[in-house]
């Protein structure tokens, strides 16, 4: 090739090169506030993950809810509406700060009434890992209220590792505009959580002593104050999406006591299950322990047990920041849902322990497989529907929505714990993973089936209401 030939075609190459930069740059530059260099581009792959060169990696919300997992075991006095409500606010949070920079995602400001982000706000060039960063430890540490200052200490730790780690190479003036915008967006969706006088009000007295439960056969009771109801009145709580008037309710069978009725064999079910589970010291048990969640400073909260699920999976199918914001703020909303009816129904149909029942009536010394890791023998609400059952399959439901029913999952949210079972499990569908979650509690002897059976049917039906929220441009 000639000398001439040559510079022809190495002018063509650059000349190539230089309008397909341009259309990057136009691509990127899409919005007002995003970074030529890509680093502000959200954009990636819908429902499925994979990496995308444009796109910012979910590293620092990973971390972020790993933190929020390890601090939530210490979080006492919470679980579970609490941390439901929580979880949905620091995710909101979250996907607000980042969502001016998602190019097929809108805010949620249109969908939820009273919640106001003065987009005027918004600096013109943000880096939103480091917004990010500000505001999940605003929201985390506002949020997650009766932390030992040995837990809280951990959120001051990891926002000063992210913002050098994040910040590193960084200009100085973008570096404090970036977290200015984090603090604005974690300000707006504080305000906006506090316009929830319920919530606001019942966080602080989640046992309220001006609650007396009815009397009738087969109603739960409290036997001793630390036992008294938990969150009687959240039903009044705010929704985001599945309002607990529009849910249904499937009634329970009817208490007997007869030995031949559905509900004596539910109770006798339970009993042999749970010292079945015990004795054998096998599946069974295993099964029991490593969905319980129940145990304040051992393990983290039933809701916060679907957020490790949830992190995991971000990892797994290597979702990109979008989608890993998209995912959790869904499954926050889930849960938060979730709690508001299935308490809502608890204090409806007001059904008695397993405990109460069979040391009553068929074993006076029964003891539940939780009394080991619990000081009383019950969680202290009604047990119609279950609440484990309704976060699964809530949660569960989002899951199936994002990736399909079909997974090759091993959970490992107690991956390495020796108090209790917690090896990891592996699960070839979602839905499965949700059924056993739900039926985890009869070998555990706190619920009967007729529990689970509802609390898994009604979660289903908030997650239909969740996956219907859209989101999308």
């Amino acid at each position: 090739m000639k000398y001439y030939q040559v510079k022809i075609l190495f002018a063509f190459i650059i000349s190539m090169l230089v309008i397909q930069s341009c259309s990057d740059d136009t691509e990127l530059l899409s919005i007002d506030n995003a970074s030529a260099n890509g680093e502000t581009t959200l954009e990636g792959p819908r429902n499925g993950g994979g990496q995308n060169q444009q796109s910012l990696n979910s590293e620092t919300v990973e971390k972020w809810m790993d933190l929020f997992l390890e601090v939530d075991r210490y979080a006492t006095g919470m679980r579970p509406n609490s941390t439901a409500r929580a979880i949905a606010y620091i995710n909101l949070a979250a996907y607000e700060t980042a969502v001016p920079g998602m190019r097929r995602l809108n805010s949620n400001q249109t969908l939820l009434n009273g919640l106001e982000i003065d987009q005027d706000q918004l600096p013109r060039r943000v880096n939103y890992q480091i917004a990010l960063n500000k505001a999940y430890s605003i929201v985390i540490d506002h949020f997650i209220l009766t932390l030992p200052d040995s837990e809280r200490a951990k959120i001051v730790a990891l926002e000063s590792q992210e913002e050098e780690r994040l910040g590193r190479n960084e200009r100085d003036d973008r570096l404090e505009e970036s977290k200015a915008w984090g603090t604005y967006v974690a300000q707006q969706i504080i305000a906006y959580s506090q316009t929830d006088d319920e919530a606001e009000k019942q966080i602080l007295e989640p046992q309220p002593l001006s609650y007396e439960p009815p009397v009738g056969d087969g109603y739960w009771t409290y036997s001793a104050e630390p036992e008294r109801a938990l969150f009687p009145y959240w039903e009044s709580v705010r929704t985001f999406v599945a309002s607990a008037s529009e849910t249904t309710t499937v009634p329970p069978v009817s208490y007997s006591e007869n030995p031949s009725s559905n509900y004596y064999q539910q109770m006798l079910e339970v009993y042999n299950e749970n010292n079945d589970a015990l004795a054998e010291d096998g599946e069974q048990l295993w099964i029991a322990e490593f969905w319980s969640d129940d145990v304040e400073n051992l393990v983290y909260s039933p809701p916060a047990r679907q957020i490790s699920i949830a992190n995991q999976l971000i990892d797994k199918y290597r979702l990109d920041l979008d989608e890993a914001l998209h995912l959790l703020v869904k499954v926050g909303f889930a849960l938060n849902d979730a709690a508001v009816s299935t308490w809502k129904y608890k204090y409806e149909h007001m059904v008695m322990r397993p405990s109460v029942f069979v040391q009553e009536f068929i074993d006076p010394n029964y003891q539940t497989n939780l009394y080991r890791l619990i000081p009383w023998p019950n969680p202290t609400f009604p047990g119609y529907p279950s609440g484990h059952s309704c976060f699964a399959s809530a949660a569960g439901g989002v899951f199936i929505s994002f990736f399909g029913d079909n997974t090759n999952f091993t959970d490992r949210s107690h991956e390495g714990r020796t108090e209790f079972r917690g090896a990891p499990r592996n699960f070839k569908s979602f839905s499965d993973m949700a059924y056993e979650n739900a039926f985890s509690r009869i070998p555990l002897g706190v619920h009967i089936e007729m529990d689970c059976t509802e609390g898994l049917r009604l979660g289903y039906e908030i997650a239909d209401a969740i996956n219907k929220y859209d989101l999308s441009n």
